[in-house]
């Protein structure tokens, strides 16, 4: 009896191709290798695709295993496997996003807006990271300062002196990864400054009545984020030097660097300093400034004797304080902003001021009290001619009459003729 051979042919569903990466992330400069695997996995050749379903298969790169290319692009990748002829296709394999990492790079950063610092403020700089993700870096300064700044992201420098002035640059390593470090950032210059000084005007530096007043702060080097704080001085003669009010209303400060002062009648002095931070960080206080009122008010009035506003030099002059104070002092204001008391000039006796005259002696001069008041202010000036006009130093009231003449050196009585002035604006020579 003869025998009959079966050949049995077990059939399986189309089976689906496998995709697997190294990472998701393609190294910088670098290339990553995908895998390709059928099961049962024999006979099989592979075709790979970036795009989609439908992209051209690409070119086969070097690799030393037939289920495998490296790859130096990022994409989206497939693969399926092949065999037989006409060739049999198994299902394509899940996609597979690979991104390829831009370099990671360090820079210096400053936390503020402003470049230019000053001694003695707070600052930041900051080693900052770009990269893809989060993650946990160690962190490397160097500089040409003769401070060495911490390995960590940040240097706090609490107060900024000349020595950390220099070039800083950073570099961060991977603290969970065996890969080479950033490269070093660009070069950040930090420059520190002395602290600035603001200069204060004042428009108008004469009062007339119902004027406002306009004060205006300038910073040397005008950075962002400055505010402006406003001053009243107010004499400490025991210590001789003023101390600052604040004006009210301005506690805050203003973002603007001019301010108006309504309604003042009186000789009143101003100093300004702007701030910015946080903490702030203050500028020192500028000289004082002053706005003069001629007019002689019940509390305090400076007297001059002889009575004129022009003296000869060597001139023997007395100024007399008077008011509600026991303690003056007389204060003299040049033409070139300096600022000065009797003692330095003269000699003070009670509330009197005694001086023999020079150039210098040109300037406003007015009293300062003990409780922080002001006199009236008088402009006095010195002539090295042989005659000046003689006219008294406080201003006329409308409508009052005034004498006017002429003097000569070494003469104690007037020449020339005297004119009485009234508001008719007529002019009376007396000859007497």
């Amino acid at each position: 009896m003869g025998h009959t051979l079966f050949c049995v042919l077990s059939l399986f569903s189309k089976p689906k191709a496998h995709l697997r990466a190294d990472s998701s992330d393609i190294p910088v400069g670098g290339s990553m290798t995908l895998t390709c695997s059928v099961n049962p996995s024999s006979g099989w050749k592979y075709f790979w695709y970036r795009g989609d379903e439908s992209s051209e298969l690409l070119t086969r790169q070097v690799s030393d295993l037939p289920e495998q290319i490296s790859v130096s692009q990022e994409g989206l990748y497939w693969c399926r496997g092949g065999r037989g002829n006409p060739v049999y296709y198994t299902e394509y394999s899940d996609s597979v996003r690979i991104n390829k990492n831009v370099p990671n790079k360090a820079t210096v950063t400053l936390q503020h807006t402003w470049s230019q610092i000053f001694t003695d403020e707070t600052i930041t700089l900051t080693c900052e990271i770009t990269d893809r993700g989060d993650t946990e870096w160690e962190y490397e300064w160097r500089t040409t300062s003769s401070m060495k700044p911490p390995e960590q992201k940040e240097y706090e420098i609490r107060r900024v002196t000349s020595s950390h002035r220099g070039e800083y640059s950073c570099r961060a390593r991977m603290k969970t990864a065996q890969q080479s470090s950033t490269d070093w950032s660009d070069v950040f210059i930090l420059t520190v400054s002395d602290k600035p000084q603001p200069v204060l005007t004042v428009s108008p530096s004469w009062l007339s009545p119902g004027a406002s007043v306009t004060l205006n702060c300038e910073v040397e080097h005008p950075s962002a984020g400055w505010r402006f704080y406003w001053y009243k001085t107010v004499p400490d003669l025991s210590a001789k030097y003023y101390r600052y009010e604040l004006l009210p209303g301005r506690d805050n400060g203003t973002e603007q660097n001019s301010s108006i002062i309504h309604g003042q009648t009186h000789t009143a002095g101003y100093v300004c300093r702007a701030g910015r931070g946080d903490p702030v960080y203050y500028t020192d206080h500028s000289e004082p400034k002053f706005v003069w009122s001629g007019d002689v008010h019940p509390s305090a009035s400076l007297t001059v004797n002889p009575d004129r506003v022009q003296h000869f030099t060597s001139d023997s002059v007395s100024l007399s304080c008077e008011g509600n104070s026991t303690e003056w002092t007389v204060m003299r204001f040049t033409d070139g902003g300096f600022l000065s008391h009797c003692y330095h000039w003269g000699t003070m006796t009670g509330s009197t001021c005694n001086i023999s005259t020079s150039q210098s002696g040109t300037a406003v001069y007015c009293c300062e009290s003990g409780s922080g008041e002001f006199s009236n202010s008088v402009n006095i000036t010195v002539h090295d001619t042989d005659i000046i006009l003689v006219s008294p130093v406080h201003p006329v009231t409308e409508g009052e009459s005034v004498t006017v003449g002429c003097k000569l050196r070494n003469t104690n009585f007037p020449v020339c003729f005297s004119i009485k002035m009234t508001n008719s604006d007529k002019m009376t020579p007396d000859r007497s």
